[in-house]
Formats: structure tokens, C-alpha cells, sequence
């Protein structure tokens, strides 16, 4: 069982940036590929970047490569999204998410993590 809280989100407006955290409990967070996403139009969750339980392989959508960035302490059981260049688009609630089946398979899927936080609300206004 792994139990996820998100925060960090707020108002910012564009060009500035934002750090989300999830704090995650449980044993197995450590071992687990971590990813986070967001609603979109026509999509139920739109993937935004995922990393491994090490932390060495990362994986971004192409929407937001080069100014977000993936992170993560399994010491302190957090994961974290800095994000940057910020964009009106990015308004979203930002959720974070386990896939405790996998350790290094970043998958962009939703159906495919295992465990939810409630989410954090990010607005970026123009």
C-alpha cells in the first residue's frame, strides 16, 4: 500500500515556476517507477513525466521536455516535478502516481499506476 499527498501547487504567472511534491508512504516507494500527470481535453489523464526507482532514467511528454524536471529522494520518500517556463496551458490539477509493478519501465499509461494522490491544483495566468 502506498499513500500519496501532492503540494506545492498555486498561481504563477507565465515564465515563472513551480516545485510540486509528493510524499509518499509505505515501503515499497522506494521500488516503484513514480509519475505524474494531469487532465486533459478528450483525455482522462495526460501524462507529464515519469521517473525510475532510481532515479536515473526519466521520461517526459514532448509538451513539456526541457522545462520540466523529475526528481526524487527515496530517503525522504519524495518525489518532486520543478517546473519552469511555465505556460497558460499547463493550468491543471497536477497528480502524482506509483507503479509499484515496475521499477524501471516508465510507462505514460494511466491505467497502468497502481496508486493516486488527490492532487494539487497549478494555474498560470497571462
Amino acid at each position: 500500500q502506498v499513500q500519496l499527498v501532492e503540494s506545492g501547487g498555486g498561481l504563477v504567472q507565465a515564465g515563472g515556476s513551480l516545485r510540486l511534491s509528493c510524499a509518499a508512504s509505505g515501503r515499497t516507494f522506494s521500488s516503484s517507477v513514480m509519475g505524474w500527470f494531469r487532465p486533459a481535453p478528450g483525455k482522462q489523464q495526460e501524462f507529464v513525466a515519469a521517473i525510475s526507482w532510481t532515479g536515473i532514467n526519466t521520461y517526459y511528454a514532448d509538451s513539456v521536455k526541457g522545462r520540466f524536471t523529475i526528481s526524487r529522494d527515496n530517503a525522504k520518500n519524495t518525489a518532486l516535478l520543478q517546473m519552469s517556463s511555465l505556460k497558460p496551458e499547463d493550468t491543471a490539477v497536477y497528480y502524482c502516481a506509483a507503479d509499484v509493478h515496475r521499477r524501471n519501465y516508465l510507462s505514460r499509461q494511466h491505467s497502468e499506476y497502481d496508486y493516486w494522490g488527490q492532487g494539487t491544483q497549478v494555474t498560470v495566468s497571462s
